[in-house]
């Protein structure tokens, strides 16, 4: 297969910026196998990125490591499998070597912009097909003519054997020593050696089928991936001077106009141009029904126009779409591996060599020390080799987390990487931020209390007073009359008093609005004490001096604050607020939920509170504004909204983008059912090896049963991760 010339070269990865979402499977051993480096890629000189064709693997990524790294100039190699890319930061363009290493490693590499090449399922599994048809053939004549069957059996090993040896040799020159095929090759000569001739023939049959299953199991476990990458449609319709014309994604840039037909998908963000349309956004956010959009209004790449035929004007720059930072934020976490994996992959590269080392004692001591046979013994060692390979167990691990990140961006919820999924399965604690996370961030016009003139006449005197005002609580004002349809008179001389209100003449009239303490109002003192103890902000209407009436507004709770601090409850997480807004506004959003609370918090006591309570039990820190961004980093992990500013989102370790409070239960349930599914695959893969290293040295279990065994718990391990997939 051939491969490009020239790689793709990317721009360094800077921290990620979101925006509010409106055929070869090389199964491993010992140091060989290694989803990811532990840290992000140090951007020393050039970065270059390809993709890998017949990785199928996902604990086989280390060694086209192992073989990069190798070549000369090559400071960093990453391969993120998720997405299967290798990416080269180096300081030259090393691209020739570092296809050719690749190659020598049995793979080959494509342009990152490239169409994959499609193979025939007949060629991916003709070794497969063969050996099947061999053995069968061996097998019926040993029914008839041993010395024949036998020979069949030993033509069906070489043949079976020459792949298999190959890619062992070529990993071993990468500098891969212990791989699978290495273990593979020395069990089935040695069997050959023996005369186990049917049984070195099995082995090696077992082996393609479960490279097979692995693949296909890594595939599903990539599905996640792929369907995000297919959001996008690789072509779209551009309006110039009023004609249509088609253009491939990649030539729109920020102002070109679009069309959308309906049940079509937005190929880049885009504001739109039409009056008012529906969007079906769940693909992105996780939002189940679809979003009413209105001229202006943002709408990221990926949705579905549901109703009409849309126009629109391009926002994103090409690879910079709402889309592609998904997948560069899924491709930076597998750069930050959890710590579980860590050790997994540093126990796995003692294991092997020793596995390796106890299956040659378990061969020659017995016959040198004890005059035991030797072949029985060096069977029994050859059976330990192929039981000592760790795949399983080093699979374990990823195959949980790569499942757990996919299935929390399906519903919504980023999360960077498999160390920030272990912080958030430990959680015990939730710290809010009140104002944009609790609250809609908007205050609202909560009650209207006229003395001597109707009510929606005193709202209309304020809203004409406030009408162009940029104040929030002025905002407010004036959308509650418009919201009520009512006819706000004409102001003039509007004038901002400072540190009291706004005055202006209103029908010839002066009309003041202040706050309760700038103006006497003796006979709504108690009532106005009453309103602020409940949390809401007070402001006077006076025309002529006289007191008009008072209005009170609040910033209130999201629709689902309830409802997502009634999930964590349920979870055993418990719940405080932490906020800069005055005691008795807190206080009233705490007591509507249930919480605790600490007011009037700077950014430097937001961060004192953090430390203090994370000291007790883990915490996560829920905020949206940038005075929350140094208390999300000093707590456990940081949780941003996806309304949130770019600060906080790029300190976070993880975003809820479709900004639905209630995503925060459930990305814990998951981060906590993923820890259990990593414990059950360790379980899964250490138990059977144990269970088989005392059959075998009994005599009850032979070469093909440590083969099936070592396959079975690989794909038992792959399939268990796949159900977090599933998980509602």
């Amino acid at each position: 297969m051939s491969t490009p010339d020239t790689p793709k070269k990317v721009p360094q990865f800077s921290a990620l910026k979101l925006t509010p979402a409106p055929a070869h499977s090389d199964c491993c051993a010992s140091e060989t196998c290694a989803p990811q480096v532990e840290s992000v890629l140090p951007a020393d000189g050039q970065r270059y990125s390809w993709v890998i064709n017949g990785m199928d693997c996902a604990a086989c990524a280390r060694k086209v490591e192992n073989a990069v790294k190798q070549v000369q100039g090559v400071n960093h190699a990453q391969v993120l499998f998720a997405t299967e890319k290798l990416l080269v930061d180096a300081a030259s363009n090393v691209s020739a070597q570092v296809e050719a290493a690749v190659a020598k490693a049995g793979y080959t590499l494509r342009d990152a912009n490239a169409p994959a090449e499609k193979t025939s399922p007949l060629r991916d599994n003709l070794p497969l097909i063969t050996l099947i048809v061999m053995m069968a053939i061996s097998w019926g004549l040993e029914q008839f003519n041993h010395p024949l069957g036998n020979l069949a059996f030993i033509a069906t090993t070489l043949i079976g054997l020459w792949p298999v040896a190959r890619q062992a040799l070529r990993l071993m020159k990468s500098g891969s020593w212990f791989a699978i095929e290495t273990l593979m090759s020395v069990a089935a000569i040695g069997a050959l050696f023996i005369g186990a001739t049917a049984e070195a023939a099995m082995v090696l049959l077992l082996f393609l089928i479960g490279e097979r299953l692995e693949g296909w199991a890594a595939s599903r476990a990539r599905k996640g991936v792929s369907a995000l990458m297919a959001l996008k449609p690789e072509t779209a319709t551009q309006l110039i001077n009023g004609e249509r014309k088609t253009v491939p994604i990649t030539a729109l840039r920020p102002g070109d106009v679009i069309e959308v037909a309906a049940g079509g998908r937005l190929p880049a963000d885009a504001a739109l141009l039409t009056a008012a349309a529906s969007f079906d956004e769940s693909a992105l956010t996780g939002e189940s029904i679809p979003v009413d959009r209105a001229a202006g209004e943002k709408v990221p790449a990926g949705a579905t126009s549901v109703d009409r035929q849309v126009q629109l004007t391009v926002l994103s720059e090409p690879g910079d779409s709402a889309i592609d930072r998904i997948l560069k934020l899924i491709e930076e976490a597998e750069e930050r591996r959890a710590p579980v994996e860590r050790f997994i992959d540093r126990f796995s590269r003692i294991y092997t060599p020793a596995i390796m080392l106890v299956a040659l004692l378990v061969a020659i001591i017995p016959p040198l020390l004890f005059s035991a046979p030797w072949e029985g013994w060096i069977y029994k060692g050859l059976t330990l080799l192929l039981i000592g390979c760790p795949c399983a167990l080093v699979i374990s691990t990823p195959a949980a987390i790569t499942s757990g990140l996919a299935a929390a961006a399906r519903r919504g919820a980023l999360i960077k990487g498999g160390a920030a999924l272990e912080q958030l399965a430990q959680v015990q604690q939730v710290a809010f931020d009140k104002t944009g996370t609790l609250t809609v961030g908007k205050p609202q016009v909560t009650g209207i209390y006229p003395l001597d003139i109707g009510e929606d006449a005193l709202l209309a005197l304020a809203a004409a007073v406030e009408q162009g005002s940029t104040h929030p609580l002025a905002q407010a004002i004036v959308r509650e009359a418009q919201a009520r349809g009512l006819n706000i008179p004409t102001a003039s001389a509007q004038r901002a008093l400072m540190g009291s209100g706004i005055e202006a003449q209103v029908e010839g009239q002066p009309v003041l609005i202040c706050t309760a303490d700038k103006f006497p109002a003796p006979q709504l003192t108690q009532q106005i004490h009453s309103l602020e103890q409940a949390g809401q902000t007070v402001i006077i209407v006076a025309e002529n001096n006289v007191a008009k009436g008072i209005i009170t507004l609040r910033d209130t709770l999201r629709n689902d604050a309830k409802a997502a601090v009634d999930a964590l409850h349920q979870l055993g997480v418990n719940g405080v607020i932490l906020t800069g807004d005055n005691p008795r506004a807190a206080a009233a959003i705490a007591g509507e939920l249930g919480l605790e609370f600490r007011a009037g918090l700077l950014p430097a006591d937001k961060v004192q509170a953090v430390t203090e309570l994370n000291g007790q039990t883990p915490l996560a820190m829920v905020g949206d504004g940038i005075n929350d961004a140094p208390a999300m980093k000093a707590a456990t992990i940081g949780i941003a909204m996806g309304s949130g500013t770019d600060v906080a989102l790029e300190t976070a370790d993880a975003a809820l983008t479709h900004n639905h409070l209630t995503g925060l239960a459930q990305m814990i349930s998951l981060a906590r059912a993923t820890r259990a599914n990593i414990r059950q695959n360790i379980a899964i893969a250490l138990g059977l090896k144990g269970i088989f290293l005392v059959t075998t040295l009994l005599g009850m279990t032979g070469l093909w049963l440590a083969v099936l065994a070592d396959t079975g718990a690989t794909v038992l391990v792959t399939a268990n991760a796949l159900r977090l997939l599933r998980r509602r």
